[in-house]
């Protein structure tokens, strides 16, 4: 692979990824989760908005 020194960096992060495990899995899921309470939150507390006319 010494003509193809992508293929070795390619090689290097595929193998960095295998051994990440879980990390990107769980990351993906605590986003979700964080924005699933944000609009949870905006869509229950948007009835109590008072309006006086």
């Amino acid at each position: 692979m010494e003509h193809f020194p992508h293929a070795v960096r390619l090689a290097e992060a595929a193998s960095a990824a295998e051994q990440q495990g879980t990390g990107n899995l769980l990351r993906i899921i605590l986003v979700v989760m964080v924005l699933g309470g944000v609009l949870t939150a905006w869509f229950l507390l948007r009835g109590y908005k008072r309006e006086d006319d």
